[in-house]
């Protein structure tokens, strides 16, 4: 190299120094500089051991040059000065103004109503865009569980969670669809000795339109374990009623939930009834056999509560896919949840379990289906307990064209007497919930 070479480089490095003054962070100016000087090296062909000893002295120029430029910068703006006092309006009567100083002088009530709201997405639907009711469950049981856990954390003693027990009878309104967002409120309504009444609305919002529509009304009963010791059952904390009328309300539908949970929980007893995998090739076709289906979920970290056992919005949500499966097979439509009757929780299921989630078709009308779905645990660790019945629901399912509209439902063909005691026992629910529905429309 020539001795015009090397005063070019050296008015060249001055530049990319000058350069490096403009960047905003000593980080940028650092990368700038070195960059510069990289391709600079390899621009005039310099040898190599010139090179790295050029760009790493260089380098640390511009670093000691950076940081002496962050020294003179200005020193940073001093702290904002504290809001205002709380200014009301004059106008406002001196007993309004009191409640509101009051109101926000209080810690959130724990039985004040909560609301989470969640945009659906792809993998939250079906084929056609239509939501899943599994994932409705799961955001109900989700808001259901934050807002008892709370109350019941709201005094002294032992810290807890709150475990879902079981959940009424649920009316899926309207479908719900991609891109719409979920709102779903829930509220505490009652509350015993050791269980929490939560009555949880699901709105779906179309943020295009803004349109709304109410898709789902549940209520869900809940029951505090203690984080110290899992089988402690804690008191929980009272709720205040509007009326005496709602307290009284509030019992007698608590009293007449836990006889049918118990009756529940007897008629299955701890039978085991495993739905096997049919031969679809020599099953006839809308039959028992030919859409009954399993699936096997082995039970981790991100399925459970703080104690170590599952949330009941991720069962649910197994279930209500195992349910759509069995009605898919048999329509060979597009399906959607219309309704869930009572689901029960009989048994806790722990962290590592395997879990077999079955369904089998019990009854079809002309435009809907009821599908028995129910939960068998089964506990690897503790492989001596043996497997036991956790959790039974019946869904009831529609089958749509591509517009929408509702199809025709297959008759289901009855092959024993097993079958058809259990076709009867749902044509009873069938039209029980249909009578129930009447009522209703009449008395809106």
């Amino acid at each position: 190299m020539y001795a015009e070479d090397y005063i070019e480089i050296i008015i060249i490095i001055i530049i990319i120094i000058e350069q490096s003054k403009h960047q905003k962070s000593v980080t940028a100016r650092f990368c700038h500089s070195v960059f510069s000087l990289v391709f600079l090296s390899h621009s005039f062909f310099l040898p190599p051991s010139l090179s790295v000893l050029c760009l790493f002295s260089l380098s640390l120029l511009s670093v000691h040059l950076s940081l002496s430029l962050s020294l003179s910068l200005p020193c940073p703006l001093p702290p904002l000065p504290p809001p205002p006092p709380l200014s009301l309006p004059l106008s406002l009567p001196s007993c309004h103004r009191r409640s509101i100083i009051m109101s926000l002088a209080r810690s959130p009530s724990a039985a004040s109503p909560i609301q989470i709201c969640r945009v659906m997405r792809p993998d939250d639907a079906n084929i056609v865009g239509n939501v899943h009711g599994g994932t409705i469950l799961k955001m109900i049981e989700e808001a259901g569980g934050i807002i008892s856990t709370r109350h019941c954390n709201t005094q002294p003693g032992d810290r807890c969670v709150a475990a879902l027990a079981r959940v009424e009878r649920t009316d899926f309104l309207h479908p719900m669809f991609i891109g719409e967002v979920a709102h779903v409120s829930a509220e505490i309504t009652y509350t015993s000795k050791h269980s929490v009444e939560v009555q949880v609305n699901v709105l779906a919002e179309n943020i295009l339109t803004g349109a709304k529509k109410v898709t789902n009304k549940a209520t869900l009963w809940y029951v505090p374990f203690s984080l110290q010791n899992v089988d402690k059952i804690i008191e929980v904390p009272p709720i205040e009623y509007a009326s005496l009328e709602q307290e009284e309300e509030g019992k007698k539908h608590y009293e007449a939930q836990k006889l049918e949970r118990l009756e529940t929980k007897e008629r299955n007893g701890e039978m085991i009834q495993p739905v096997l995998s049919p031969d679809r090739q020599t099953k006839e076709p809308f039959t028992v056999g030919i859409s009954q289906s399993s699936l096997i979920h082995l039970v981790g970290p991100s399925d459970c509560t703080l104690l170590g056992f599952v949330h009941g919005g991720v069962t649910m949500k197994l279930m209500d896919e195992v349910a759509g499966i069995v009605a898919a097979r048999h329509c060979k439509t597009n399906i959607v949840t219309a309704s869930v009757d009572a689901i029960n929780f009989h048994r806790k299921i722990k962290k590592g379990c395997v879990v077999t989630v079955s369904g089998r078709m019990t009854f079809t009308s002309n435009k809907s289906m009821e599908i028995e779905v129910f939960v068998d645990a089964d506990n690897l660790v503790e492989a001596d307990k043996g497997q036991y019945r956790a959790v039974t629901a019946f869904f009831t399912y529609i089958s749509l064209d591509r517009e929408g509209k509702p199809l025709p439902v297959p008759p289901l063909k009855i092959e024993n007497e097993e079958e058809q005691k259990r076709f009867e026992e749902g044509k009873s629910r069938y039209l029980q919930n249909k009578a129930k529905r009447l009522a209703e429309k009449e008395r809106q």
